[in-house]
C-alpha cells in the first residue's frame, strides 16, 4: 500500500495552504486540476447521450469503489475501444465520488468531477495528430511506449521505465486505469510488466469487465457502429495478492479477473 497523497500546486508551499478550494493545484505532469475538471465537464456532457441515449450502459460493483482511498488505486480492465471505455470510467467514477450506485444518471456529478484521474494510453496512439488525443492527453493520458508493438508491427524493446515511473506518479496523486493486454484484441495476453509494476507499486488493484463497446463504436470509439447496444460495465473486488506469488501466476489471475482467459474450444 502507498503512503500519503501527494499534492503537487502552482504556488509556494508557504501559501499553499489558503488554496483550500483547489483553483491553483497541478497534476505530476503539470496540468491544472481547474483545467482538468473543465474539460471533464465539456468531454462528459459531450458523451453522456452516447452512452445512455444513444445506447444503454449497465454498470454493476459500484459499491466496490465508495471504500477506496483516493489515490494508489490501480484498475485493470479489457479494452474494446480508445477513447469510449475510458470516457465510461471517467462518469462512473465521478459519479461514485457523488455517491451514485449503479448508475450515471443523471450526469449532475459533472459539475464537481473527479479530476485525480488518470489512464494509460500508448504514446502512437495519442500521437497519431487531431485536437481529440491532445485533449485526452490533458485530461490524464499518461503515455508508454509499447516495447512489443510499433506502427502495426511487432517489434521488441526496451521496456519503458520512464513510462512506468509516471505511472507511479500517477498513483501517488489518485486513480489509474490501465489496459494490461496494452490493445483492443481481445484475448490479447496481458503484458508482464503490469506485474512487475503491481509488485514494485503495491497499489490497491481493481479489475474491471466490459462488454458492448466494440459493437457499439469503431475501433478508436468516436463513431458509431450499432446504435441501441447494450453496453455494460462490471467492478470487482479489488485483488489480492502475495508477497510469494510469481509473475507468471499474476499475470494469469489477471487475465482471468478481466474475462480474457482463452475460451475452451
Amino acid at each position: 500500500m502507498r503512503g500519503g497523497k501527494t499534492v503537487y500546486s502552482y504556488l509556494p508551499s508557504w501559501i499553499r495552504r489558503l488554496d483550500f478550494l483547489g483553483v491553483f493545484e497541478k497534476d505530476p505532469f503539470g496540468n491544472s486540476l481547474l483545467l482538468k475538471r473543465i474539460m471533464i465537464f465539456i468531454l462528459g456532457w459531450s458523451t453522456y447521450y452516447r452512452l445512455t441515449a444513444v445506447n444503454r450502459i449497465k454498470v454493476e460493483g459500484m459499491e466496490h469503489l465508495a471504500a477506496l482511498p483516493d489515490h494508489g488505486v490501480l484498475f485493470l480492465s479489457n479494452h474494446q475501444t480508445y477513447f469510449a471505455d475510458v470516457m465510461a470510467f471517467y462518469h462512473i467514477f465521478c459519479a461514485a465520488k457523488w455517491g451514485y450506485a449503479n448508475t450515471i444518471s443523471p450526469p449532475f456529478y459533472l459539475f464537481s468531477p473527479r479530476a485525480r484521474m488518470y489512464y494509460v494510453a500508448a504514446a502512437e496512439t495519442m500521437k497519431e495528430g487531431g485536437i481529440l488525443p491532445r485533449i485526452f492527453t490533458t485530461v490524464g493520458a499518461i503515455l508508454v511506449e509499447r516495447s512489443w508493438r510499433a506502427s502495426g508491427e511487432n517489434v521488441k524493446r526496451e521496456l519503458d521505465n520512464k513510462g512506468q515511473d509516471n505511472i507511479g506518479r500517477g498513483l501517488d496523486h489518485g486513480w489509474v486505469i490501465s489496459f494490461p493486454q496494452g490493445t483492443t484484441k481481445p484475448f490479447a495476453p496481458v503484458r508482464k510488466g503490469t506485474a512487475y509494476l503491481i509488485r514494485e507499486s503495491r497499489p490497491i488493484v481493481v479489475p474491471i469487465v466490459i462488454n458492448g463497446f466494440r459493437r457499439a463504436f469503431d475501433k478508436k470509439g468516436l463513431r458509431f457502429k450499432k446504435r441501441n447496444t447494450q453496453l455494460s460495465v462490471r467492478i470487482q473486488a479489488p485483488m489480492q495478492f502475495a508477497a510469494e506469488e510469481s509473475i507468471e501466476e499474476m499475470v494469469a489471475r489477471i487475465t482471468e479477473a478481466i474475462g480474457q482467459a482463452q475460451p475452451v474450444a
